[in-house]
């Protein structure tokens, strides 16, 4: 029977009646949207610190990204990786460029779920091992192995019946690692900063440890940077950054931001881990299509041209400045525009519910005293005084 159609939009009441129910979702409808704002089908105008997940990094319909995807999509929309392709080629090239040495290979894919299986299935390869460590809080997707290797609260639950050969360390221990880290280990497997569990960091000194005990015990080291890689933290990587302690993982992940909104993920590794996978060991239909690689080339231009990782770090000083006389947020943790506001109370949610009333989009976490940031690379620090100035109303009205 079809809904009747009252407060809701008659988009809202179809998704309702015909989609597949997923998220809770917020109750407006985006039809278009400009750098860090969207605009609803009503007209009104929400500043974005979400960014759909993290995917927006360059802020929503970047001219460049939109005129490159619109020039692609009048030559090929796709062809699968049986053929050769110069934009795949282009994109391949421009990512290596960008990397920390050695990693120098790129395996494309469709998502973040993807790119951490397959890194998952080099390492065992690789090493001819079974089981990956990962570790406590950990989110790596919703794919039978992704959400094996993940310990965050109810969500490797939903993967019951749960892929053999994970298991799971305390983040930021590396004594915990170690106990665990036997001749059955393939890799220890990471998210450089935990987003979904709160924003969760470790100390530089624990990715030293983990390069020494993997190069000790013979175990591939991966960084999941589907949220923090691609410029979210300042830096094109979080992989050979100080806060890393300048330590290079043996495979990198990727999504959400390497397309601009456009689904692509990718795996970038060593010229050591690529010579063990032969022609067939690794597949997929979509990854590496032309349009993704448009949007990824368009993407990695963007960010340079537009000087957005200088952005980055300048908007991410200038909240933290401001914040200070927010008393209710007693620390701000993680990363350029990777950020959780932890506040006194277990009030993340009433805040959000705040902020979306007052027109802004934020995150919230399994952390509930823990609002999250992940707004677009391009956020102005203008846009920051307004967050602030709506944050500090919607703190003095709960």
């Amino acid at each position: 029977m079809t809904k009747t159609v009252t407060a809701l939009t008659d988009t809202i009441a179809r998704e309702e009646q015909f989609q597949l129910a997923t998220y809770k979702k917020m109750p407006l409808v985006a039809v278009r949207g400009a750098g860090a704002w969207i605009e609803t089908d009503a007209g009104e105008r929400f500043l974005d610190l979400y960014g759909g997940h993290a995917v927006c990094a360059t802020g929503h319909c970047h001219p460049h990204v939109v005129a490159a995807l619109k020039q692609q999509a009048e030559q090929l929309l796709f062809y699968s990786n049986l053929v050769y392709s110069d934009v795949r080629a282009r994109a391949a090239e421009e990512l290596v460029k960008r990397a920390p040495a050695p990693l120098t290979k790129v395996f494309f894919c469709n998502s973040g779920t993807e790119a951490n299986e397959n890194a998952m299935r080099m390492a065992r390869m690789k090493t001819g091992r079974e089981n990956i460590i990962t570790f406590d809080g950990s989110f790596h997707g919703r794919t039978a192995d992704a959400i094996s290797a993940t310990f965050l609260g109810k969500y490797r639950e939903l993967g019951q019946p749960n892929v053999p050969g994970h298991l799971c360390a305390e983040f930021g221990s590396l004594d915990s690692v170690a106990s665990l880290a036997d001749e059955s280990v393939a890799a220890v497997m990471l998210e450089p900063i935990q987003s979904m569990a709160g924003v969760r960091e470790a100390a530089p000194e624990f990715f030293a440890g983990l390069r020494k005990l993997c190069d000790e015990r013979g175990m591939l080291l991966i960084f999941d940077e589907v949220q923090t890689g691609i410029g979210r933290t300042g830096a094109w990587f979080f992989a050979g950054s100080a806060a890393a302690d300048g330590v290079v993982p043996d495979v990198i992940t990727l999504a959400k931001a390497l397309g601009s909104g456009v689904p692509v993920g990718a795996c970038l590794t060593t010229e050591n881990v690529a010579a063990q996978i032969k022609e067939n060991d690794l597949g997929t239909t979509f990854g590496g299509g032309m349009l993704a690689m448009a949007a990824v080339c368009a993407t990695l231009e963007t960010i340079e041209q537009d000087d957005m990782l200088a952005n980055v770090r300048a908007v991410e000083a200038h909240l933290r400045a401001r914040l200070r006389n927010v008393p209710q947020v007693v620390a701000v943790r993680g990363r350029g525009m990777l950020l959780g506001l932890e506040f006194t109370d277990e009030i993340a949610a009433r805040v959000h519910k705040a902020l979306l009333e007052r027109k802004i989009i934020t995150g919230t976490s399994s952390d509930k005293r823990v609002l999250r940031l992940l707004p677009p690379l391009c956020l102005k620090t203008e846009e920051i005084d307004l967050f602030v100035d709506a944050l500090t109303q919607a703190l003095s009205s709960l």
